[in-house]
């Protein structure tokens, strides 16, 4: 049982210097681009009404002007660094918990031995792992809308990998290029498609029938690619544009797989509230409209629980949960780095010139591939805006009445909406938890840019695809 995982938590190597820039030091450079952007481009502002229903506010179409410049000062790039924290709050807390849950769970070793013994029966079939877990990832992305959370998975993904054979980049690969392609297919996600679709005035999940298709789609394309290169790998580890860092980083983060204990009652009974946790909280996000403070609840619940029946101690699940949360701080400092960058482009009162600036590149679009040209708006956008909801609320107010306009179904600007939210989310430097992702496998971001370049090419076919078939069609509300 002792040391099943060698090294399996994040950042114990702290003698070692990292060889790439450190993914902090890049987004500290993007929130200090952000504010030179303030000097450069003009300010400008949307008129915005408050939805009663969600109490959000929704830019008004056709409301933009410009307005007297707002530079931003040395004082306010500082403080944007606790205001962003600040304003990723309810992510940040709701990662703490999660890391709790998972440091709780991990303590038991029920994760640890499952896995341990799953590997050994799949001996020479490793290469079916990496459908199994994309499917799970895919789904948990499609259904309730899960991206930030797969961090905790890293480390255990990690492992899994580079005992089998694959590199660090096969593991980012698996987690987060899975939920992309749950996201981009957001069948039930209610944080895209639901805000979106309330907003374009759509019946919630209406239209769902092409959106499983397109998930389906987009799950075989990713799958397909993550397999061949981790195949490649496998037979040639040079190969692996991550060789050289695996070696020194990651070649320790194996599982043993000799002496491989069986589960005990306990552990058994852990992983069965584990499991349990995870189905409630599907069918709360689905049915109930759980969010961030139900589905903490749940997890929270689900990782007190499962200690106690994994026979921890009282003390024992505090110091786990603590130990956990430890493990979440790096992803959770990411996220608030990546807010300070937008919340200062809000208060210099760029943002919406730039909103305006590309929508106004939208409408030079021929009337049949409007919907390609909305998709490659909001992937630029998404760059700014990372969060989903919160660029619907922005975003889909303009393309709705876009929509109107040009005579394609309201139905069709969302599909372009929820593909244009996706796939950037996981290149773009301002995605925080991909760059979290990135630093817990020692994996620099160029490298990752590189790997994943040749699928988001075969992404946006795959998008072009539906998206002029949805115009074509009129896709409606169904």
């Amino acid at each position: 049982m002792r040391n099943i995982f060698r090294d399996f938590n994040v950042g114990d190597d702290e003698k070692n210097r990292h060889e790439a820039m450190h993914p902090m030091i890049l987004l500290v450079i993007i929130v200090v681009l952000c504010a030179l952007l303030s000097y450069i481009i003009p300010a400008g502002q949307y008129e915005r009404v408050l939805n009663e229903e969600t109490g959000r506010e929704m830019v008004v179409p056709g409301s933009f002007t410009f307005v007297e410049r707002t530079p931003v000062s040395v004082l306010a790039v500082l403080t944007s660094i606790t205001l962003g924290m600040q304003e990723a709050s309810y992510v940040i807390f709701f990662l703490l918990i999660i890391g709790g849950m998972f440091g709780i769970i991990n303590g038991t070793k029920a994760l640890n031995v499952a896995v341990a013994n799953l590997l050994k029966k799949l001996k020479g079939r490793e290469l079916l792992l990496i459908p199994l877990l994309m499917i799970f990832f895919g789904c948990g992305s499609a259904f309730c809308g899960n991206f930030e959370e797969f961090l905790i998975f890293v480390p255990l993904v990690l492992a899994i990998c580079i005992t089998v054979g694959y590199d660090s980049l096969t593991a980012v690969g698996i987690i987060f290029i899975a939920a992309t392609a749950g996201y981009a297919g957001a069948i039930t996600n209610t944080f895209t498609v639901g805000n979106a679709q309330e907003i374009a005035s759509l019946p919630k999940f209406s239209g769902m029938g092409l959106r499983i298709v397109l998930f389906i789609s987009l799950e075989i394309v990713s799958m397909a690619y993550v397999m061949w290169m981790a195949n490649a790998v496998k037979n040639n580890p040079k190969f692996s544009g991550c060789y050289a860092y695996d070696e020194k980083y990651n070649k320790g983060k194996t599982i043993n797989l000799e002496n491989v204990s069986k589960l005990t009652t306990g552990q058994t009974f852990t992983i069965i509230v584990f499991v349990a946790g995870m189905i409630l909280s599907i069918i709360g996000v689905i049915e109930w409209g759980f969010y961030v403070d139900e589905l903490s609840a749940i997890f929270l619940a689900a990782g007190v629980i499962g200690g106690i029946v994994g026979g921890l101690k009282p003390r024992e699940i505090c110091e786990y949960f603590i130990k956990g949360c430890k493990d979440m701080v790096l992803p959770c400092i990411m996220i608030g780095l990546a807010n300070a960058a937008i919340l200062l482009m809000n208060n210099a009162n760029i943002m919406d010139t730039i909103l305006h600036s590309l929508s106004n590149m939208v409408q030079k679009f021929p009337a049949p591939v409007m919907p390609i040209g909305m998709f490659i708006f909001h992937e630029i956008f998404n760059v700014f805006v990372p969060s989903g909801s919160a660029q619907a609320f922005t975003t889909m107010p303009l393309m709705t009445a876009l929509a109107d306009k040009v005579e394609i179904t309201r139905q069709t600007a969302v599909l372009a909406y929820q593909l244009g939210d996706a796939f950037t989310n996981i290149m773009a430097p301002t995605g925080g938890e991909i760059l979290a992702a990135l630093a817990i496998c020692r994996v620099p971001f160029g490298k990752w840019v590189r790997y994943l370049l040749p699928l988001f090419i075969i992404w946006w076919l795959v998008s072009f695809i539906f998206l002029l078939y949805a115009g074509s069609v009129g896709y409606g509300p169904m």
